[in-house]
């Protein structure tokens, strides 16, 4: 059975619908102002930021920190896994 990921919190979800049907905790918009977003890369051993390059074993753990290179400012947006 294939895992979805959000690409906002790295919450694993069955399906897309499930995915996209509820509210992100780690919307940049702010909790809960909109909805997952789909993470459309593989499954991988380690996720690196696309801005930064920092790296991670879970989405998740990688999206809970500030980035010192987000487009927004620093430290002003979470780390983005890289497709």
């Amino acid at each position: 059975m294939p895992t979805f990921y959000c690409e906002y919190c790295g919450t694993k979800f069955p399906s897309v619908f499930n995915l996209t049907s509820l509210p992100c905790f780690r919307h940049p918009d702010g909790a809960n102002k909109g909805r997952h977003k789909l993470y459309e890369g593989s499954e991988k051993s380690s996720y690196s930021c696309k801005y930064c390059g920092a790296n991670n074993t879970s989405i998740a753990a990688l999206t809970s920190v500030p980035c010192p290179r987000h487009p927004k400012g620093t430290h002003k947006g979470k780390h983005t896994p890289a497709l």
